[in-house]
């Protein structure tokens, strides 16, 4: 069955950097566009970084432009997320998740982690 399974969450202080992971099995990896959101208390989810299946071009969202960097091993299946510079808004749980090349909709979705950023 399909599974994403994001580690490496966990508290940091503020300035600190944190690597995300997601596993992913059960589907052609490789073939699919991959994202990462986050969702803080009491805010909608939000999209913040996003590789094609060819690693072209990775897009980000403006709050994290330049200090978060999203990559790929489709070797071993697996995405990350680079977080550097964390500031205590970036605190939110994490999710990867998975479309279509040539779709919007998001299909598979991970269980999240949670970052906190500490003062």
């Amino acid at each position: 069955q399909v599974q994403l399974a994001e580690s490496g969450g966990g508290l940091v202080q503020a300035g600190g950097s944190l690597r995300l992971s997601c596993a992913a099995s059960g589907f052609n990896f490789s073939r699919r566009t991959m994202g990462w959101f986050r969702q803080a208390p009491g805010k909608e989810r939000e999209m913040i970084a996003v590789i094609s299946s060819g690693s072209l071009t990775p897009n980000y969202a403006d709050s994290v432009q330049g200090r978060f960097t999203i990559s790929r091993d489709n070797a071993k299946n697996t995405l990350y997320l680079q977080m550097n510079r964390l500031k205590l808004e970036d605190t939110a749980v994490y999710y990867c998740a998975a479309r279509h090349n040539f779709k919007t909709e998001y299909e598979y979705w991970g269980q999240g982690t949670q970052v906190t950023v500490s003062s």
